[in-house]
């Protein structure tokens, strides 16, 4: 299993994470990770690592579909892998409608076939096998009835097989990355249930297909506290990270096997009372996505995230060389 660590969205306070990425490095880690959402892009932060590292890997969890055409996310990516000696990993997604057409001004319709596009017009960039056309109904190049024409990108890529991972949640969206990327980035994973969730949908993946979940994980003795931590995070996802009729979170929370507490928690999110919806949260679903505790119960509970199809860990949370020394030892041994 590889390790890698997931930063998610860049903030300026109190520090960057300069100095945590570069222990990761010295210690091993496989790969750092950076996020966007309506903050921070996801490409400036690993520019910036990657010009302060020499062997990291750099991925983006995720870059969203709605915020560049695809040839711009190609040019990023191909410029961005370059600059750091072909170690970029992009991951992209669809996002959800909240953002999509509340901060993009998108349509958030057919995700799936639109994403099936986008990666398709990227790989015809990175080829230069000739000048790139698409003619899907989303992304249609050149624009028909205008003055445009084929273009064919002017610098060579390092590498015309950047590797592709799909941030996904819904089994057809596994599926399709499966067969259009290297690497499928789960947001929410319960190990033990993965399989059920999600066997039909991964049964075509190809060797050397990476399951990279991100999972919080928290060293601490105090079980309690650290569990609280990761309810809060579940708190925002279920209950306001989508609307209300349309929430993926959610969503997947009610496959996991919490429906009923998924619905109770959104609904009283939504009418305010967030403190009752933190209460919801069961502590069964804290505990089987997240990895808490003092280091002998964290080791203990990674056995089943070992026994499962998961290939990579992103670990959310390390904030120091120590707690990265402590993760790396419990995790690669």
């Amino acid at each position: 299993m590889k390790l890698g660590l997931n930063l998610g969205y860049w903030q300026r306070h109190p520090n960057d994470a300069t100095e945590l990425v570069r222990a990761a490095e010295r210690l091993g880690y496989d790969s750092v990770w950076t996020a966007e959402a309506y903050g921070s892009d996801a490409f400036t932060p690993l520019a910036w690592y990657g010009a302060h590292t020499s062997r990291i890997k750099l991925g983006t969890s995720v870059a969203q579909l709605s915020a560049r055409p695809p040839v711009t996310t190609a040019m990023t990516a191909m410029t961005l892998d370059h600059l750091t000696g072909g170690r970029l990993l992009l991951g992209v997604g669809a996002s959800g409608p909240q953002v999509v057409e509340g901060w993009y001004g998108q349509p958030f319709a057919r995700p799936l076939a639109r994403t099936r596009e986008y990666v398709e017009i990227m790989r015809k960039v990175w080829r230069r096998e000739e000048p790139v056309t698409g003619d899907g109904p989303h992304y249609p190049l050149p624009l028909p009835g205008g003055l445009g024409k084929p273009l064919k990108l002017i610098t060579h890529p390092l590498r015309p097989d950047i590797p592709v991972y799909l941030g996904a949640e819904g089994p057809k969206n596994v599926a399709l990355a499966t067969e259009v990327a290297q690497g499928w980035l789960p947001l929410f994973t319960f190990p033990s249930k993965i399989e059920e969730m999600y066997g039909d949908a991964l049964a075509r993946r190809g060797p050397g297909f990476d399951i990279a979940a991100m999972v919080m994980v928290v060293v601490s003795d105090d079980v309690r506290a650290a569990l609280d931590g990761v309810k809060m995070m579940l708190t925002l996802y279920i209950g306001g990270m989508g609307a209300r009729h349309r929430n993926f979170h959610a969503d997947i929370m009610g496959r996991m096997g919490f429906a009923e507490a998924a619905e109770r928690i959104q609904a009283l999110y939504l009418a305010g009372r967030k403190d009752e919806a933190f209460q919801a949260i069961p502590d069964e679903l804290a505990d089987g996505i997240a990895l808490v505790g003092p280091p002998g119960r964290i080791k203990e509970r990674l056995e089943p995230w070992r026994a499962s199809p998961i290939t990579s860990l992103l670990v959310m949370g390390p904030r120091d060389e120590e707690q990265l020394t402590t993760v790396r030892d419990l995790v690669l041994g």
